[in-house]
Order: structure tokens, then C-alpha cells, then sequence
């Protein structure tokens, strides 16, 4: 798996049917993890709470549970739904942040399992400390579903 590499986890899919995700409208954050256990698309019913115990350090400018996504869309065109954010995420170099992410876990924290959609490979470990942590969403958008 490549840096920048998004995986969606298999049980979104059903979370999709079940009415768990509402993706215009829901808050989603990216909680970052270390590579004490790394995410796999097939992890049962995954939610934050499977991964928030391997969340890299709050100092700097990362904060707990994760960066909330600010330009959070979801939209349709010729039977394919994407799902974007128009804020890439930006963290400045900073001594007292973390230095071991190497796991982005996207999430949505309105729903009240916290259930996560997927996980992006940032090949690290990514440091805070050794420098500025840009985090930039495919220009086709975070995750597409077509129907065909």
C-alpha cells in the first residue's frame, strides 16, 4: 500500500444501509494512529473506539480524537456519489507534537458509535516534530460510489 493510499472498510458498505452515515451533513475527523495495530478493510465493525488507543500524542497541534474535516461534501453526478473535503489537512512543525503516525482513520463522530468509513496509509512514521504534516485529499475526492 502506497502513502496517500484511502481504504474503506468493508462495513461501511452496511453501515451505509443501516442509516448510520449521513455524509452531508455528519461531522468526520481523522484520528491518527500508530502501528501498534494496523487497520485492515476487513476489521469487524470497526469504530473509533477499536483504534483511539493506539492515537498518537496530543501536543503540538494535533488534538484528541482526532482533526475535524471543514469542507465536508457529498455529492452525486452520472450515478456516482463522492465523497470530498475541500480543507486538506494541515499541521505546523511543531517540537512538543507527535513523531509515530502512520495510520489516518476517517471517521464519523454525529454517529453515536463513532463508525469508521476507512483508513489512509501515510507510510510513516510521520512526525510533527521533524516537520509540517500536510494531509491532501485526492483531487477525485476521498472515496467515490458508482453504480456500475
Amino acid at each position: 500500500m502506497a502513502q496517500g493510499d484511502f481504504t474503506v472498510f468493508d462495513e461501511f458498505v452496511l453501515d451505509i444501509g443501516k442509516e448510520i452515515h449521513d455524509l452531508s451533513s455528519d461531522t468526520l475527523k481523522l484520528g491518527l494512529i500508530d502501528n501498534t495495530t494496523p487497520p485492515t478493510a476487513g476489521d469487524a465493525t470497526p469504530v473509533w473506539g477499536d483504534y483511539s488507543g493506539n492515537e498518537v500524542g496530543t501536543g503540538g497541534g494535533y488534538v484528541a480524537d482526532g482533526i475535524t474535516l471543514s469542507g465536508v461534501t457529498f455529492t452525486e453526478e452520472d450515478g456516482t456519489a463522492t465523497l470530498d473535503d475541500s480543507g486538506n489537512i494541515s499541521l505546523a512543525q511543531d517540537g512538543s507534537g507527535f513523531t509515530d503516525a502512520y495510520w489516518g482513520i476517517l471517521y464519523n463522530s454525529t454517529a453515536a458509535g463513532g463508525n469508521a468509513i476507512g483508513f489512509l496509509e501515510l507510510d510513516g512514521p510521520v512526525s510533527e516534530q521533524a516537520g509540517p504534516v500536510n494531509i491532501n485529499w485526492n483531487a477525485s475526492g476521498i472515496l467515490t460510489i458508482a453504480t456500475s
